[in-house]
């Protein structure tokens, strides 16, 4: 494995999003009866995400994902199609029985940091205008995941700066910036 998929809708760039759009609908890949979900919201903090939990399209060593507002979150066709598929994970991954997408994650720890916000892929769209992905994520983590080997990362990351997409083996600064906050208030070294 000389060359590595980053992702199908980043390997040849990333194309901006549409600071006026206002969100749309995502769909399972399932021939027939496919799980609609309608999100009422731009996606923010967009990124290429290298973990090992997030489903991926195949052969893409990256996932693609963002966050939005639970509550512009909604099941409009086929819920009866989806499955958590990890109880004890902390974001709790809505996917399709039939064809294992994964259609949004959601955080139900009401003390997490996170609480309050889904995750999505946006490429499980039909709609076009949804924010560009702005960084990568767990990069490390794709060597856990069989998408590169330990001798190409210089090559990956290389690869990911070029597309834009500054890489980073945890989250990015202000969503680690985000955590800690939440983390220091909760504690009371930091007063509201």
């Amino acid at each position: 494995m000389n060359t590595v998929s980053i992702h199908p809708t980043v390997d040849n760039g990333t194309k901006k999003g549409d600071p006026g759009f206002k969100g749309g609908t995502l769909q399972c890949r399932c021939a027939n009866d496919k799980v609609e979900v309608k999100v009422d919201s731009q996606v923010a903090h967009n990124h290429v995400c290298g973990c090992t939990r997030c489903w991926k399209p195949k052969g893409a060593a990256f996932s693609v994902i963002g966050v939005v507002p639970r509550d512009k979150v909604s099941v409009t066709a086929n819920g009866d199609k989806l499955k958590v598929v990890d109880d004890k994970a902390t974001i709790q991954r809505h996917a399709c029985k039939g064809c294992g997408v994964h259609m949004y994650g959601r955080i139900e720890n009401k003390d997490h940091a996170f609480y309050g916000l889904d995750f999505i892929h946006t490429e499980l769209s039909p709609q076009t205008g949804w924010e560009e992905p702005r960084f990568a994520a767990f990069v490390s983590s794709i060597i856990e995941g069989g998408g590169a080997r330990p001798e190409q990362m210089d090559g990956v990351r290389a690869r990911l700066n070029e597309l834009g997409l500054t890489p980073y083996d945890s989250l990015n600064p202000p969503l680690m910036d985000a955590m800690s906050t939440h983390a220091a208030k909760r504690s009371g070294v930091l007063k509201a």
